[in-house]
C-alpha cells in the first residue's frame, strides 16, 4: 500500500468513524484514536463486503457501502465501548 492509500483509508476511517459513533446513542467512553482505528476497520470491511454483493461500484455516491461501513463502526464502537466499559 502506497503512502496516498494510507492517508486515504485514515481520513476515510475518521469520517467513518464518527459518523459510526454518531448514530450510537448516549456517551461512548471511547478515545479519538479507537473511534479512527475502528472506522478504518469498518470502511475496510464494509468496502469488502459491498464489494461481494456488487455495491460497491456504483454510478455516481456509493450509498450503500457507506451504509454498510457506517453500520460497522456502529457495531464497533458500542462493542468497543461495552468491552471498556466491563459490561
Amino acid at each position: 500500500m502506497e503512502i496516498d492509500g494510507i492517508i486515504s483509508a485514515i481520513v476515510i476511517g475518521v469520517v467513518i468513524g464518527v459518523l459510526g459513533r454518531l448514530v450510537v446513542p448516549g456517551r461512548q467512553r471511547i478515545g479519538v484514536l479507537w473511534t479512527i482505528l475502528v472506522g478504518i476497520v469498518a470502511a475496510l470491511i464494509g468496502s469488502a463486503i459491498a464489494a461481494a454483493f456488487g455495491v460497491a461500484d456504483t454510478d455516481g455516491v456509493d450509498w450503500v457501502e457507506w451504509l454498510i461501513q457506517i453500520g460497522l463502526a456502529a457495531v464497533g464502537v458500542t462493542a468497543l465501548d461495552r468491552a471498556k466499559s466491563g459490561r
